[in-house]
């Protein structure tokens, strides 16, 4: 039997200071009949009627007498401790609507309730089927609108109990600071890129100057699942024609959206793998000529990659090779990968998640916004090299699937709290995570995913940190945890990624429970420690590609000062107000294109100091952590002088370091 507990089960949640306030111990209390109880049940009573079928279930928590209540004070200590309501919400679409119609204009007695009710949030409305009823509207962004049932509360709280919202304390958006962009949520530039995409898409559809002609074209990024956390904003120089009026502060970099394109069918294409490459970039670099000729289209072609701008946005084309796609699949079934063009491989796998998750998205909205605070979480705590982007958004995807023993989770904190719990709780030992997204998975398919992650585990007991894939994550497209967990967590990083999420988990469930409204509290929930690693990096938060994405400027008062250095000038991630002066030609050249300093550090400290475990985040923050790596570590490495080695380090970032920091000595393995 599995426990439910409160912060868990419901989707909102109300905590109402009552100090002081006479209304819930004036008619006296009687400790036989329970009168005391009144307030709670007027409370639950008008938050019913409130949000009517908005709710599936409302719970007052009903307060108890504190152990050590003085019978001097009498039942007045009752209001010491707040009133906590927990709400479960019915369908997201229904609980979110905007407007609530009440009874029509002829049915004066229930009008007159309605208006009593609501006071002067009730109006009278015509509607577009001609009915005229009295009805409520909470207009408010599209982006914000998680909030509605938080604004329907407030207004009935006040209006019935005279309860100011210092009193109340509703748990709804306490985490939304963590993915805001400037001053607003970037989720709210979804249906440009949408539409941006569907251009692009009919543009590639009719596109007859090439050999075989464009039969499918499909978004593979995050951003076009509603999963990204920080969805691009259109960019003013990433569109057709002329550059039109820029703003002082104009991103010098733009990231690329990766968009797959698969061909009609041919017997023609070349059998050596090479060979097959590159002429896939024949075809692309005929594809971007003809965007550009035929709809003034900018297109940006390198060795790799072909790119092109539309709409404020910037597309990466790649081509499935069509005459690799049954091979692909074959392959996928058995968990064999190896033989398959990685190329090919990369682009099916990718296709198939984005499908499945596009489908779930599409089921519960709320599950986007879920998704982008896991990511977020892992991220600001310096996992991004551990777990995949994908790997995130299946795991929280395991939480709609297979949410018992709770319903469907309707709101993003919930949500964000059983995704900590089910890092912090799962047997990842002893027990594989299927994500069965749509029942396909046969008995057959199940045991095949059970004996495969049976030998995965055939050396445990001889070396319990040998076990690969350490979190055996599987689906109906990758039976054997090949795609997004093979390598990483390994058993030592996902020991760590356990740890962490157990301590949040608790942290957030104290939060939903108690008395905290100061937003630091919450903030900690994305501060990572530093003391928890063996050397710290930390970078010019200003040389950030996007450092408006900066959650918190770190700092660190412990540990020895190695290095340090200034910011260079070669890269400012805002175009200067003499490089806006320019043709719309050299100023689209200008612009970085995929550009990451972070990315290119972290790739040159794993490449040069094989000894040292690199710890980061993707998204935006300002600092790496180092712990060494006893592993790697050679005779000779070992007895190098970690001092001179973080030197070293620091050098390599020279221009993007700030300072180097050394916590803690390597320890001696025999």
């Amino acid at each position: 039997m599995t426990k439910i507990d409160f912060p868990a089960k419901y989707d909102y949640y109300v905590r109402l200071n009552l100090k002081e306030k006479n209304e819930v111990y004036a008619s006296g209390f009687c400790l036989d009949d329970e009168c005391w109880r009144l307030f709670e049940q007027k409370l639950h009573g008008l938050l019913k009627q409130g949000l009517s079928d908005r709710a599936k279930f409302i719970r007052v928590i009903w307060r108890n007498i504190p152990t050590e209540c003085s019978m001097e004070n009498g039942f007045s200590e009752l209001d010491v401790e707040p009133l906590l309501v927990g709400i479960s919400v019915s369908f997201l679409e229904k609980a979110l609507r905007v407007v609530d119609v009440g009874p029509d204009a002829e049915n004066k007695e229930e009008a007159v309730k309605f208006r009593a009710f609501w006071g002067e949030k009730a109006e009278l409305r015509r509607f577009k089927d001609g009915k005229i009823a009295e009805s409520t509207v909470w207009e408010i962004e599209q982006w914000k609108r998680h909030l509605i049932l938080k604004r329907i509360i407030e207004h009935v709280l006040r209006r019935h109990l005279s309860m100011s919202t210092r009193n109340v304390i509703q748990i709804v958006d306490q985490l939304d600071f963590s993915l805001l962009h400037g001053v607003g949520d970037p989720v709210s530039h979804s249906a440009s890129l949408l539409g941006a995409f569907e251009v692009l898409s009919k543009r590639l559809h009719h596109i007859e100057d090439i050999p075989l002609r464009v039969s499918r074209v499909q978004p593979l990024d995050p951003a076009f699942r509603f999963t990204s956390v920080f969805p691009p904003a259109p960019h003013p120089l990433a569109n057709e024609g002329n550059v039109q009026r820029l703003s002082k502060l104009t991103s010098s970099c733009i990231k690329p959206l990766q968009v797959m394109i698969q061909l009609e069918g041919s017997g023609n294409w070349p059998m050596d793998g090479v060979a097959i490459e590159k002429t896939k970039s024949a075809f692309l670099l005929k594809i971007g000529e003809s965007l550009q000729n035929s709809w003034g289209m900018t297109c940006i072609a390198s060795e790799d990659n072909v790119d092109v701008f539309l709409s404020g946005y910037a597309f990466r084309l790649r081509i499935l090779h069509e005459r690799g796609l049954p091979l692909v699949k074959r392959e996928m079934g058995s968990g064999r990968l190896k033989e398959v063009s990685s190329i090919d491989n990369k682009l099916f796998v990718h296709s198939q998640h984005s499908s499945m998750i596009n489908g779930l998205q599409g089921l519960f909205p709320i599950y986007g916004p879920v998704v982008r605070l896991a990511k977020r979480w892992v991220s600001s705590h310096l996992f991004s090299a551990c777990l995949a982007e994908e790997a995130v958004e299946l795991l929280v995807a395991y939480l709609f699937v297979k949410p018992l023993p709770f319903s469907v989770p309707c709101s993003r904190i919930t949500g964000f709290l059983r995704f900590l719990r089910l890092l912090a709780e799962y047997d990842w030992t002893f027990s594989a995570l299927v994500v069965d997204m749509n029942n396909d998975l046969t008995p057959s398919d199940k045991k095949e995913i059970y004996d495969k992650f049976m030998l995965s585990r055939k050396g445990y007991e001889e070396n319990p940190w040998d076990a690969s894939p350490a979190m055996f994550l599987t689906m109906s497209y990758d039976k054997a945890s090949e795609a997004w967990t093979r390598s990483s967590p390994n058993s030592l990083e996902l020991k760590r990624l356990v740890a962490y999420a157990r301590s949040s988990a608790n942290l957030l469930t104290r939060l939903i429970l108690q008395d905290q409204i100061d937003s630091y509290r919450w903030e900690c929930l994305f501060r990572t420690p530093l003391n928890n690693y063996d050397a710290v990096i930390l970078l010019h938060g200003d040389r950030l590609p996007y450092p408006q994405r900066l959650l918190f400027p770190s700092k660190l008062e412990q540990g020895r000062l190695v290095a340090n250095g200034k910011a260079s000038k070669a890269f400012r991630p805002f175009m200067l107000p003499e490089d806006l002066r320019g043709s719309s030609e050299e100023l689209k050249k200008g612009l970085l294109v995929d550009f990451d300093p972070l990315r290119c550090y972290i790739e040159d400290l794993e490449k040069e100091f094989n000894s040292l475990k690199v710890w980061y985040d993707s998204l935006g923050g300002d600092v790496i952590g180092l712990t060494w790596d006893s592993k790697k570590r050679g005779r000779e490495e070992a007895e190098d002088d970690p001092i001179d080695l973080l030197k070293a380090v620091g050098e390599a970032g020279k221009g993007f370091m700030r300072s180097v920091y050394f916590l803690k000595a390597p320890r001696l393995v025999n």
